[in-house]
């Protein structure tokens, strides 16, 4: 009896507990397929609010009492004739159906593009532009605060594509370089009405770059052959592995120059004004200099173009983000756990990496 007993509770732990891992298992496949299908969401953040409670807490901070007793009072009547202003602006848009009242305040919808080498966070910049769009009017602008060093060509022209729409609906618009906009950054940056930047941001690089090693002297050493098969001349050009001829390498030149001109083309069209002999070298310049030679029109960090703006328009910041799955929250917390793990150990062992 007492075995029996013994077993029974032994296979009753282990029925849980292979239960409780199925479980685990079917909720983070679940999460995962339905993460493949759910869409993002819209994040909308009032930065005009922000701006005003960080000004009205460093006041706060520097009242003694009977000032801030003064100032409570002040802003008591103030928050009392604004909810009349509201109130009374509230009737006139119910009236009117419209925001064409000068009353109304204008809005700045800001942005944030900072882009990889593909640009894949151009599929959040699609959504925020196409929700801005359909809100914006002409009175209003866009601003996006931009940091991208470039990349692949096809991504970011498709990123300065969803730029163009919101020129094209002929709605303001800013873009802003605190640090670096660079090649297909300097691509999206152009598309903009004005573009400002901070002192020392880098801009331009309008260019083109591609390089990839080649191992076929290594391969050949090795008695390694390579075979490769093709149908069309030029289906490839240059490889990483057989041997590039001068035809090949020839070819694949002419092609980097066509895509240059693309570029020049697609910057003059923006800034015609610009001497693309002089700036569409491949250098970049720091902000001071790309002031001087047309690339931007002001030296200005975001912070302060939108501190400025808050005092008279709204300003929101839209941004548009896939929420994680369980699947990937559970890797993430893995990969903390195995880095700590880890952490904890080189530091007991002091071993450190070089």
């Amino acid at each position: 009896m007492e075995f029996l007993y013994e077993y029974g509770l032994f296979l009753a732990k282990t029925v849980t507990f292979v239960v409780a891992a199925i479980v685990i298992i079917t909720m983070i496949v679940a999460s995962a397929i339905k993460q493949k299908h759910k869409k993002g969401e819209l994040e909308i953040t009032d930065l005009s609010e922000q701006f005003e409670e960080v000004e009205q807490e460093v006041i706060h901070a520097l009242l003694n009492d009977e000032e801030l007793k003064q100032k409570e009072k002040a802003d008591k009547k103030r928050a009392k004739e604004k909810a009349k202003e509201d109130k009374l602006l509230a009737k006139k848009q119910a009236k009117s159906d419209t925001e064409d009242d000068q009353d109304v305040k204008s809005k700045v919808f800001v942005v944030d593009f900072k882009g990889s080498i593909d640009a894949k966070e151009v599929s959040s910049l699609r959504e925020e532009v196409t929700a801005i769009l359909s809100v914006a009017t002409k009175d209003d602008e866009v601003f996006v605060r931009l940091e991208s060093g470039g990349g692949m060509v096809h991504g970011y022209g498709l990123a300065s594509s969803q730029l163009d729409r919101i020129r094209q609906k002929e709605i303001p618009l800013t873009v802003s370089v605190d640090k670096v906009a660079a090649s297909g950054g300097y691509m999206m940056a152009c598309v903009a009405n004005k573009i400002i930047a901070a002192p020392f941001a880098i801009l331009g690089s309008i260019g083109v770059i591609a390089q990839l090693p080649n191992f076929n002297k290594l391969l050949k050493k090795n008695d390694i052959d390579f075979e490769q098969f093709t149908a069309g001349e030029f289906k490839r050009t240059v490889t990483m592995f057989g041997e590039n001829t001068e035809k090949g390498k020839e070819k694949f030149i002419e092609e980097l120059e066509e895509t240059h001109v693309l570029f020049k083309d697609f910057v003059n069209e923006h800034r015609p004004s610009l001497d693309l002999d002089k700036v569409a070298t491949g250098e970049h310049w720091f902000g001071t200099t790309a002031l001087k030679l047309g690339l931007i029109d002001t030296i200005q960090t975001s912070d302060d173009y939108l501190q400025n703006l808050s005092k008279s328009h709204k300003v929101v910041a839209i941004k548009y983000e896939v929420k994680k799955g369980l699947a990937e929250k559970f890797a993430k917390a893995a990969s903390l756990s195995a880095e700590s793990v880890f952490g904890k150990l080189m530091q007991r062992n002091r071993v450190f990496p070089s």
